[in-house]
């Protein structure tokens, strides 16, 4: 049987999330209530665009939105981040070419 939480228990942050109320763990309550308000926008703009009423399909449907989103920010980053590391191989090299040059 699962244990009652107090919604004041010490280290835990209460959020309501699609009209459900949940006792959540965490280091830093503002970003644990930032992440809550995220999810529950999400779930409310799937069930605004859908025809389902189910909590459940909404909630897996607003992951699968947010992991989307996620994934095509990581792609972006990792992009980015390869060229800029091929970006400073090129002055590297260049330099390191300059100074085979100079006998430095």
């Amino acid at each position: 049987m699962a244990k009652e939480i107090p919604p004041n228990a010490p280290g835990y942050t209460t959020v309501s999330i699609y009209d459900q109320t949940y006792h959540l763990r965490g280091q830093d309550p503002n970003h644990i209530r930032q992440l809550a308000d995220l999810v529950d926008s999400r779930m409310r703009a799937v069930a605004a665009h859908g025809r389902t009423v189910d909590s459940l399909r909404v909630a897996v449907l607003a992951a699968l939105n947010l992991a989307d989103e996620l994934s095509q920010t990581s792609g972006v980053d990792a992009n980015q981040g390869r060229m800029r590391a091929a970006h400073l191989r090129n002055i590297l090299d260049e330099v390191l070419e300059g100074e085979r040059k100079t006998g430095s």
